[in-house]
């Protein structure tokens, strides 16, 4: 039996280079191999097959294939450098397990778009923002600039920064470690995100990734609201709300993870979105008791940082005494 205590010193070093360093620009990164795969695949499967049957079994394909593909290989990438020397593959495995947090890079987007609100440069912020959401963002005033970056912060809390760090430190509790089940679960979100949509032509080729990627959100998130509810020292408040509000939206988990910080923030999120054109309700989440401002994103963000920092302590604690055959 070995001790967990590389774990727990892995998991420190991924933190504090993602806090420190992110991901620089321009450099390799396992999403962009992950896109590429997604981007081929659908193109191929497109042309192939025309049924729904045919698309979603190419979905599947697709899905379970990437998935099972970046645990794999990113266990045998790790294995592979502590072959050359114990300190590389100590390196690798934490730039690896860095690569999966967002928590920075989520930092960086939201004050990318605030810069220029701060200077009242709407026009600016609305083309800032255009980069880092599928919404229209030509015609949005500062209200509704504000809103779109605190949605995209709240949600992505989630599925960016807790969730990976979940399983990561689920693997870090077994003998395979955290980065394969932390890429895995990244590829899981970049499914999503590229054909986890309703509309043609992705309605049933992208079918089986949203389900797969809400199953495996939907414990980090229920725990990320939990600790959140918990920081407020008003826990049934917070979770009375999300059960009001959160449960109106067709997403099992981005409702409940907006709505959460809404909750906390006192703040209301949701209303109507434009896509391509065609306006989109959302429903709204939390109690308008606060207009949203910056100093609302900075604590959001704070608020995420809190409960990373939260999460991470548990599990260094855990791994350092837990044994792992």
């Amino acid at each position: 039996m070995r001790t967990s205590i590389p774990a727990a010193g892995i998991l420190l070093l991924a933190a504090c280079l993602d806090y420190i360093i992110g991901d620089p620009w321009g450099w390799p990164h396992p999403v962009q191999v992950m896109g590429w795969v997604i981007n081929h695949f659908t193109q191929f499967a497109l042309k192939q097959w025309s049924s729904p049957l045919g698309r979603r079994l190419a979905g599947i394909v697709l899905g379970m294939g990437l998935v099972i593909g970046s645990g794999v290989v990113g266990w045998l990438i790790v294995q592979g450098f502590y072959q050359l020397h114990p300190l590389i593959g100590i390196g690798a495995e934490s730039v690896l397990l860095a690569s999966c947090f967002a928590g920075r890079s989520l930092r960086a987007a939201a004050e990318d778009v605030l810069q220029p609100l701060e200077a009242n440069d709407v026009s600016g912020a609305r083309l800032k923002l255009s980069q880092y959401v599928g919404r229209d963002t030509e015609n949005l005033c500062q209200t509704d600039i504000l809103r779109a970056v605190l949605e995209t912060v709240t949600e992505n809390a989630t599925d960016g920064v807790m969730a990976p760090l979940f399983y990561a430190i689920v693997g870090g509790c077994l003998p395979i470690g955290s980065v394969p089940l932390a890429l895995a679960y990244k590829a899981a979100s970049t499914l999503d995100s590229m054909v986890g949509y309703r509309e043609e032509p992705y309605t049933n080729l992208g079918w089986f990734s949203a389900r797969l990627e809400d199953a495996l959100t939907w414990l980090p998130c229920r725990l990320t609201v939990i600790t959140l509810a918990l920081l407020t020292g008003t826990p049934q408040q917070v979770w009375g709300l999300c059960c009001r509000d959160a449960i109106k939206d067709p997403s099992p988990n981005s409702g409940w993870s907006e709505c959460a910080y809404a909750a906390v923030l006192g703040v209301q999120v949701g209303g109507t979105n434009w896509y391509r054109g065609v306006a989109k309700d959302k429903p709204l989440l939390g109690d308008p008791i606060h207009p949203i401002t910056e100093a609302s994103i900075h604590q959001a963000l704070q608020l995420s940082r809190w409960c990373f920092l939260i999460f991470l302590g548990i599990a260094i604690a855990l791994l350092s005494f837990l044994p792992i055959p």
